[in-house]
């Protein structure tokens, strides 16, 4: 591609974007509060803060999708307001949003070019469109992935890269990141560098929202942080900054170990798998899972992980192999049958498979255990669900105006927790964490952290599919490592080095 803007070492001083006294408000809340800041062509650009910072409140305003109260967004000397999110487009800006936006009924071809499909004499030029598209699909390295495959057959990381080929195609001026690498594979996070890299030399705008710090600093020119909707300070340059000092400025506060270990004696076995088969394994997976035990799943975009334990839930169901909770061999039929047994999984995917959008926090955080919140044996209590659900907005540092506010407009990890508050309000012995801190910024992981060894201590067990070689290696007490749909090896702690880990997680 050619590039779009100036890159001149004069005009690399000029700012391309600014964002000018932002105000945006909702009902009860301040979600930005006057925020001021620049980004130059060629450069890009870190935003960082807690989840309810307001980063990705400000992405919604650079898209069109929220309407600011005071302020404008400045691109190339010019002031705007968007009304809607055609005129960002129009203007040059494209966000990449980290809870998906395509149309998983059509296909991957049709999700690339929508809004710009090729035609000839008035139909839709077919041949063009998959030519075209599999022309960017080479371009983001994703060799394996067919045109006019469905995009709802996909897997999560597929899915993210075809995102951004959309914003490729559009040859976006601005373009912005919401978590881009959470859910890629390494491969597809090592294209995406490239692919971020290749924009900056073109001379956009990046803009790039993270809280993988190894990244801020691998590939950002400046920093803008957030907290409690406000800028607090912006980096211009890396030199001299630092870890401890990018996180104190985040959460107002020193955090010196994010992961925090504690050590534990565990139990006996709650867990025993033996011999699974089914869907998504290519060969029969034995392991077991001991009380008190934070044991990790760990392996490449497509290695099973998620399939396997979705075989234990009940979401699948097994072709062979048996499965013992608590010492008594159990198949589960629905998930249902698995959270009544005493198992709950939290899944990766929070916006289609976690949450109901347009229900409240209370209702989203009740949704399972409000069978304990009944008179009579079958009126529903709202006094004791709102009691519930209060209790555990406190003990999670749940960000959100109250217990009635629409889960939609919580940040992710705010979302994250409220799906954890479910399940610990639960009778649950065995914890499924699918990608559990996906999106979610420092202070936040932290206190998930601690959670989870607070469930270990009372001898509760947690199985965590991370994708995060530092997280698997720094909280759990045991890593399985899956590969092309087998285990390939159970290494303890004490071995579970990221070079390791990785070493038997890519192929041979």
């Amino acid at each position: 591609m050619n590039s779009v803007c100036e890159s001149s070492d004069e005009a690399s001083d000029i700012p391309y974007l600014q964002v000018d006294g932002v105000t945006v408000e909702f009902p009860g809340v301040r979600a930005l509060d006057g925020v001021s800041f620049s980004a130059k062509a060629g450069e890009v650009h870190a935003l960082m803060g807690e989840n309810g910072a307001g980063k990705s409140t400000l992405l919604k305003v650079l898209s069109g999708v929220n309407r600011v109260n005071a302020g404008a967004v400045v691109l190339d000397g010019q002031r705007h307001v968007f009304a809607n999110a055609r005129e960002a487009l129009a203007k040059g800006i494209a966000i990449i949003y980290q809870e998906l936006t395509l149309s998983p009924n059509l296909s991957v071809a049709e999700n690339l070019l929508l809004g710009q499909l090729p035609e000839r004499r008035g139909f839709l030029d077919r041949r063009r469109m998959y030519r075209r598209a599999q022309e960017i699909l080479e371009e983001l390295g994703e060799l394996g992935v067919r045109p006019a495959t469905k995009v709802r057959e996909l897997s999560i990381g597929q899915q993210q890269m075809i995102e951004i080929g959309r914003a490729l195609l559009r040859d976006a001026k601005v373009i912005a990141f919401d978590e881009p690498t959470s859910s890629l594979s390494v491969q597809e996070t090592r294209q995406l560098k490239r692919i971020v890299k290749r924009l900056r030399d073109e001379g956009r705008v990046v803009l790039y929202v993270t809280h993988r710090m190894e990244e801020v600093f691998e590939m950002c020119d400046a920093v803008t942080v957030f907290r409690d909707g406000r800028h607090i300070r912006t980096h211009e340059h890396m030199d001299g900054l630092d870890h401890d000092t990018l996180v104190s400025e985040m959460v107002g506060r020193d955090i010196d170990d994010v992961y925090g270990y504690r050590s534990r004696e565990v139990g006996e076995v709650l867990l025993n798998i033996a011999g699974l088969e089914g869907p998504g394994l290519s060969a029969p997976v034995s392991f077991d899972v001991h009380r008190g035990e934070l044991f990790g799943l760990f392996g490449l975009v497509g290695a099973g992980r998620s399939e396997l334990m979705r075989l234990v839930c009940g979401v699948e169901t097994p072709t062979s192999g048996v499965v013992s909770f608590q010492g008594e061999a159990c198949r589960f039929s629905s998930p249902g049958q698995a959270i009544q047994a005493g198992i709950a999984l939290c899944p990766e995917d929070r916006k289609s498979q976690g949450i109901f959008p347009s229900a409240s926090v209370s209702d989203n955080l009740n949704i399972s255990c409000r069978r304990f919140f009944k008179r009579l044996g079958w009126l529903r209590h709202p006094r004791r669900e709102t009691e519930n659900t209060l209790d555990y907005i406190q003990r999670l540092s749940i960000k959100t105006p109250g217990p009635r506010t629409r889960i939609s407009t919580l940040s992710g990890g705010n979302q994250q927790k409220v799906i954890l508050a479910r399940w610990l309000a639960e009778d649950i012995e065995l914890f499924v964490m699918d990608e559990p801190t996906r999106g979610i910024d420092v202070g936040a992981r932290r206190d998930i952290y601690s959670l989870l060894y607070d469930l270990a201590d009372q001898g509760k067990s947690v199985v965590v599919i991370s994708s995060d070689l530092a997280e698997v290696s720094a909280i759990c007490d045991r890593v399985g490592v899956m590969r092309d749909g087998q285990l390939m090896e159970i290494v303890p702690r004490a071995e579970a080095s990221p070079e390791r880990l990785l070493g038997l997680a890519l192929p041979a």
